[in-house]
């Protein structure tokens, strides 16, 4: 049987290929701008049909059926790894629960542990070889599908073929069903508006920069601005070296400044394992062969990206303690994102040599009162979690400067980061500072 005619048999609609998920089953969405749309569509529709349907999916950019057809959870219960601003409103609404875990590992929990019944994932057109891309998302497709009883793709042609590595592609005899659909515009990050606060931390932390260093950036204004910083910079012959790409490696390397001269894991080219944001950049990396897609076990192995020299990571949080603790994912109780990456590349960047990873935020917020509240804290609240803990606690950046917390006593810890705090929160933390026992009469801040 010729590839196409294989194809041919395993084509049905939507409403068919739902049809084999029965009540009690794991069903897997994949990721961001592939998750399915017909699929959903169709499985929410057999609402009063199924029971106890466990949904997982990551970084959900487009409301769900299953979602907005079932708001009381009655048949499905769906679950993310990591939390969109979507994902947020769905999980502040008791619509959506949070799978903790670190990102590294997420091919291993699906190939050791993860019950998956049926997966439906939207994938590229096939190509003459039977072969579908995974397109912009590789993370843990593959890992999926090979976890999965039941295998269904969902076409759209909008998801173009990239440059692989490994597993960023399934052949047509590993899929029970294929549906084809309206092929709608893949969804999209607007380019993420910079604040003032933000370019002054990026001017901070530019200058560790060395040429020839590969760069990771991660989801947000700040680490974006650094990439339109280092566009126009004096810097040469960087690499890409990331989990997810972002509009600004584009920027970097219309500037002549993204060679990947010094990428060894990529052998010259850029890596990377999820793409999100605009279609320029979809369209920018669409069979880029300058650029190589892999699962995000390989990418996001500290062991892996430490053959990379001069590794430079930069990473958000949402707040950090006098104990050098970073919360990257909640504030208390109220799950915000996820862990992701954080963790993987601050191992791997202290790994690489040369390597340094920068964990950066505002020193403040306002509150929905327009008070003024800060972001260093004596300790986190009640239920808070720690993304990052101390004992790997290095580079820490605000707009009042960087600071490299590696090695450094408590009292030492606690003078560095209340250096990093807005001014007019500082005295209040030096005398909670002396309450634990962790400040030095002779400290004193810069």
């Amino acid at each position: 049987m010729s590839y196409f005619s294989e194809y041919k048999s395993k084509l049905r609609t939507a409403e068919e290929a739902v049809k084999v998920v029965k009540s009690g089953d794991y069903v897997e969405y994949g990721l961001g701008c592939t998750m399915p749309r017909a699929l959903d569509k169709a499985l929410a529709d057999r609402k009063e049909e199924l029971t106890d349907i466990k949904v997982r999916g990551m970084f959900t950019m487009h409301p769900l059926h299953i979602i907005e057809k079932d708001p009381k959870r009655e048949t499905f219960t769906y679950s993310v790894w990591q939390l969109s601003g979507l994902d947020r409103s769905y999980h502040d609404r008791g619509l959506c629960s949070y799978v903790a875990g670190v990102y590294r590992f997420k091919p291993t929990y699906y190939r050791k542990y993860l019950t998956v019944d049926v997966a439906m994932l939207t994938v590229s057109p096939m190509n003459d070889e039977g072969y579908f891309s995974f397109s912009y998302v590789n993370s843990s497709q593959k890992a999926i599908c090979e976890a999965a009883k039941v295998v269904i793709l969902e076409i759209n042609e909008n998801l173009r073929w990239v440059s692989g590595g490994f597993d960023d592609k399934i052949h047509i005899s590993e899929v029970d069903f294929i549906v084809e659909s309206d092929n709608q515009p893949l969804d999209e990050i607007p380019d993420i508006h910079a604040t003032e606060v933000d370019k002054k931390i990026a001017e901070n932390i530019m200058p560790y920069i060395k040429d020839g260093s590969n760069i990771q950036l991660g989801i947000g204004g700040m680490p974006n601005v650094i990439g339109k910083m280092i566009a126009q910079s004096d810097l040469k012959d960087l690499g890409m070296y990331t989990e997810m790409v972002c509009e600004s490696f584009m920027d970097m390397d219309e500037a002549g400044k993204l060679t990947n001269k010094y990428n060894k894991v990529g052998g010259g080219k850029g890596v990377w394992s999820v793409t999100l944001g605009t279609k320029k950049l979809y369209d920018w990396m669409a069979e880029n062969e300058r650029q190589l897609s892999f699962p995000v076990n390989h990418v996001n192995s500290p062991y892996v990206m430490s053959q990379n020299d001069n590794l430079t990571c930069i990473v958000n949080c949402v707040s950090l303690d006098l104990f050098s603790q970073f919360s990257s994912e909640s504030s208390g109780t109220r799950q915000i994102s996820g862990t992701g990456g954080q963790i993987d590349f601050v191992e791997g960047a202290f790994e690489s040599n040369g390597g340094q990873c920068f964990i950066a935020l505002s020193s403040t917020r306002k509150d929905k009162d327009g008070n003024l509240i800060s972001r260093i804290v004596p300790t986190f609240k009640q239920g808070e979690i720690v993304s990052t803990p101390r004992s790997l606690a290095f580079y820490a950046a605000t707009e009042y400067g960087v600071v490299n917390l590696a090695g450094k006593s408590t009292w030492e810890r606690a003078e560095a980061v209340i250096s990093l705090a807005h001014p007019d929160f500082r005295e209040d933390l030096i005398k909670e500072a002396e309450k634990m026992n962790i400040w030095r009469r002779s400290n004193k801040l810069k």
